[in-house]
């Protein structure tokens, strides 16, 4: 038998991917993470299929049911959020199939600050004004993080900044990036972002605070910070599509 750690998706059940819905659709034993992936997700597993919803289960409790599925040669979806390999909490459970000697396999999936992206009806790496996009999360009730891994150390590169599970510390976020990106550096909270509920609440570093505050949202969201979520911008073209520039497959000169 084999796991399958399968990115779902932010949440919309059409952005899962074709190969991710084909595994579900095999699988006799589903077990998805129901705080965070919609029910219609795993909504397309086998008739008879045992699913499970993981979100008041712990580590032993979901192993327990993979080492009952291998007993019984079952293949096993585990559906995760957003993407798999980023805060999906796939690591420990690998390290448990390698004890046991189980086979698995990755199934990525859209992540998160791409579905921001999209919602914002924008690109997050413009021409001359952000090139990189920082992945990163804060420290609260999680998992500390590495002693280099601070939000200032982040902040000094001036890259677009996507903020995990740090929706409850706005007030540190506003301290920390104030002076390296400035008060009136664009902001992005998006809430459950591609959920029909979804929401996406602009603003700036000095009153963004105030703006989730009065939205009341206290979970769920992402945090983008940088320049490239300005509205309006003036920038330069990308050397993409110019047609003065050559490159192997446009203008070669024989």
């Amino acid at each position: 038998m084999t796991v399958y750690f399968i990115g779902a998706g932010p949440g919309d059940p059409e952005l899962l991917t074709l190969k991710a819905a084909r595994i579900i659709g095999q699988c006799p034993v589903c077990l998805y993470a129901g705080s965070l992936v919609p029910a219609e997700v795993v909504g397309c597993a086998p008739d008879g299929a045992k699913v499970l919803d993981t979100a008041s289960m712990n580590l032993d409790e979901t192993h327990a049911e993979i080492l009952e599925a291998q007993a019984q040669g079952k293949d096993v979806a585990r559906v995760h959020s957003g993407d798999p390999s980023l805060y999906g909490a796939i690591a420990e459970q690998i390290r448990r199939l390698r004890t046991d000697g189980i086979e698995y396999e990755i199934i990525p999936g859209v992540p998160a600050y791409a579905a921001v992206a999209a919602a914002l009806k924008q690109e997050l790496t413009i021409p001359e004004i952000a090139q990189s996009i920082v992945l990163t999360r804060m420290s609260m009730k999680s998992t500390s993080m590495p002693a280099g891994e601070t939000l200032e150390n982040f902040a000094i590169s001036g890259a677009t900044l996507a903020i995990h599970l740090a929706i409850r510390n706005m007030r540190e976020i506003e301290r920390v990036l104030i002076p390296h990106y400035g008060e009136d550096c664009p902001v992005v909270v998006a809430y459950r972002a591609s959920w029909p509920d979804q929401i996406i609440i602009r603003g700036i570093l000095s009153d963004i605070r105030k703006k989730v505050r009065d939205a009341k949202i206290t979970r769920t969201a992402l945090i983008l910070v940088g320049p490239a979520l300005t509205e309006q911008q003036d920038f330069v073209d990308s050397a993409l599509y110019d047609p003065d520039i050559e490159h192997i497959l446009r203008n070669r000169k024989t």
